[in-house]
């Protein structure tokens, strides 16, 4: 791990106590990232509420630079410089860590939802878009969300990483998944509000490790 990387956990423990206690989860959640990406596979996030805000929040940061500048491979800057002469567009493209946020996708949610059954939504997207090697982070507050406890089921099936981000219980997350980050608060709002710093900084350090 680089040193920023620890300096960005340093930090992280720092300004919210409460998450020193579970440093070892969300190191252990960093490893599954960086494994994941490194072979060349992809993140899909699911969540219900906060939680769907927030795998769109996650996707966002990772699919362009966050807090690094992240310029093109030099096979693609020349490829767009020797076939269209678009010096412009390669310095408007960033290089993406590839994510997915299984919650963004209204039309094909509410078909489902309607037409077969809303616990299997996200399940359903992680049979469609999942490969072995990839990784299935799901948010639930209280760990029991049915929707993102079916989706992890079939990552598991799968050989897909699972990662929880839960509240303090842990829920069917806990069992369920590689790892769980069930952050110390019982409710909702006070869960959420330790959710946003835990995975801000997973984002900044799987950027520094592939990017810094």
């Amino acid at each position: 791990m680089k040193d920023k990387t620890r300096e960005i956990l340093k930090v992280l423990y720092t300004d919210y106590p409460a998450l020193a206690g579970i440093s070892g989860e969300i190191e252990s959640a960093l490893e599954i990232l960086l494994g994941g990406y490194r072979t060349g596979n992809k993140l899909l996030v699911c969540g219900n509420g906060g939680s769907a805000a927030d795998s769109e929040h996650i996707v966002g940061e990772l699919m362009k630079g966050f807090r690094l500048r992240r310029p093109l491979p030099d096979k693609i800057r020349r490829g767009l410089d020797e076939q269209y002469q678009s010096d412009h567009l390669a310095d408007q493209l960033q290089e993406a860590l590839p994510a997915i946020a299984l919650t963004a996708h209204t039309a094909f949610a509410t078909a489902f939802n309607n037409d077969v059954c809303s616990e299997t939504v996200f399940a359903q997207q992680v049979l469609g878009y999942g490969k072995k090697g990839d990784i299935l982070f799901g948010i639930s507050t209280s760990g029991n969300s049915a929707n993102v406890a079916n989706a992890v089921k079939v990552a598991k099936v799968m050989e897909i990483k699972t990662i929880g981000l839960t509240g303090a219980c842990g829920g069917l997350l806990r069992e369920l998944c590689d790892v769980t980050i069930a952050v110390p608060e019982n409710e909702t709002y006070k869960i959420q509000e330790l959710h946003l710093p835990v995975y801000h900084a997973l984002c900044a350090a799987v950027e520094n490790e592939r990017f810094g």
